[in-house]
């Protein structure tokens, strides 16, 4: 009976780290990216290529484009 718990615990566990890892290596920087009106593939491939931190220390410190409308002056679409 322990050894169908252990497997089960590692089996989420493993679950958990890989959905941490895409999360912060696809989904992080793609919004990131979108709401700073930059392209969302090409930082996907940025942090693909060095590392999730790397890109989103990088879409933070650069900021957004200057042809980007800020985010608190968009209109959110009504449910």
């Amino acid at each position: 009976m322990t050894d169908t718990f252990g497997y089960i615990f590692a089996a989420v566990i493993v679950v958990g780290v890989v959905a941490l890892s895409v999360w912060l290596t696809f989904v992080v920087p793609a919004q990131m990216a979108e709401d700073r009106g930059r392209s969302a593939l090409a930082w996907i491939l940025v942090s693909l290529l060095l590392s999730p931190l790397v890109a989103i220390l990088l879409l933070w410190m650069i900021g957004p484009s200057e042809d980007h409308q800020s985010a608190p002056d968009r209109e959110w679409p009504s449910v």
